[in-house]
């Protein structure tokens, strides 16, 4: 098997050196998805194994048992997703870069086979990422570029535990795989905002119940703490996309002016984050609200983590805070309906509140 992926992934690249850009770069994600299933080792021998550090074992032993709570309590599609480990031979996995037009609210976007158009790109090749992260802020766009530690395949290969990933706590570790799974039940194409969004309340509230049925109050409450913090800013980052609609409106003729606007904008944003935002976080630092980055396309890249977080959680108290049975509910609203989910989401919430 590992021959017969490396065969398929050296293929790949032949092909892609020889077609489009976009060929060009799934080449190069074909041979690097290869070379870390390629390294695969089951999460089950290396707990076992008395060479494993202690710190590493109980980690693992997390992730395995978040997994298995994942498929048997919340319903989520794991096939054999987290049952390996690789590891890389650097500290992040991809940096993702996002862009943005500078007057208007819109996201630059890529398109790629299967999933459609989204608003980011990752790379593997760190140096083409600032190259095109560079080429993109010298044509006159917004840029962000972070680093990423995990990503999901979306069920078509059975994703390892990555060793990017598990320099993170339990906490984090539990949340990643409960929300990298939930890709793998539910993918709208063309629709990261909601897949994303989707999967971070999956993510937060299923690791929470996770450590309660664990036993593990106080992490769990560490969790929802959490939680109320990401749905903290998500009303900020929208209040602050509704103020710059309303600044760039103002402007309609004048992309000056429009530019002005949106600096003003963002200042007044930054001492409202700093001044009202962050004195009521739970879990994140007040430094976070003095350094975060403010740009169209970081708020775009945010946004796409954090719209409408709210709207789950209206769901999850309708059914009774019943998480298997809410995210049932949602999938099943979503693939029902032609609309966009979000639409289709909130027009179930409306008809049940009249």
């Amino acid at each position: 098997m590992r021959r017969r992926l490396l065969a398929i992934a050296v293929l790949l690249v032949v092909l892609g050196l020889i077609s489009t850009p976009t060929a060009c770069y799934l080449s190069r994600g074909a041979w690097e998805e290869a070379k870390i299933l390629s390294r695969r080792e089951p999460i089950a021998d290396l707990v076992t194994d008395p060479s494993t550090p202690s710190a590493t074992r109980a980690k693992l032993r997390v992730v395995l048992a978040a997994r298995e709570y994942a498929k048997d309590s919340l319903r989520l599609r794991t096939k054999d997703s987290f049952t390996t480990f690789s590891r890389l031979d650097h500290d992040t996995l991809v940096l993702v870069v996002s862009a943005a037009y500078r007057d208007t609210l819109k996201p630059y976007t890529w398109w790629f086979p299967i999933v459609g158009r989204v608003p980011y790109k990752g790379y593997f090749d760190f140096g083409a990422a600032k190259r095109d992260a560079k080429q993109l802020a010298e044509d006159g766009f917004d840029v962000y570029v972070r680093p990423s530690d995990a990503f999901s395949t979306l069920g078509f290969f059975n994703d390892p535990l990555l060793n990017t990933t598990l320099q993170g706590d339990s906490l984090y570790l539990a949340n990643t795989v409960i929300h990298e799974l939930t890709h793998n039940t539910f993918y709208a194409a063309g629709q990261a905002p909601f897949n994303e969004s989707f999967a971070m309340f999956v993510g937060a509230r299923g690791s929470a119940a996770f450590f309660r049925a664990r036993g593990q109050p106080e992490a769990a409450a560490k969790l929802d703490d959490e939680w109320e913090d990401d749905k903290l800013l998500a009303r900020f980052w929208s209040r602050l996309i509704a103020s710059l609609d309303s600044a760039y409106a103002a402007h309609p003729g004048d992309k000056r002016a429009r530019i002005a606007a949106r600096d003003t904008v963002y200042s007044i944003a930054r001492s409202a984050l700093v001044n009202e935002v962050a004195p009521r976080f739970k879990t994140v630092s007040p430094v976070y609200a003095e350094r975060v980055q403010l740009n169209n396309a970081a708020l775009l890249a945010r946004r796409v983590y954090a719209t409408d977080l709210d709207i789950f959680d209206q769901i999850y108290e309708r059914e009774g805070h019943d998480l298997r049975r809410t995210i049932g509910r949602i999938v099943a609203i979503a693939k029902a309906s032609k609309d966009p989910p979000f639409v289709a989401v909130q027009r179930w919430l409306e008809t049940r509140r009249h």
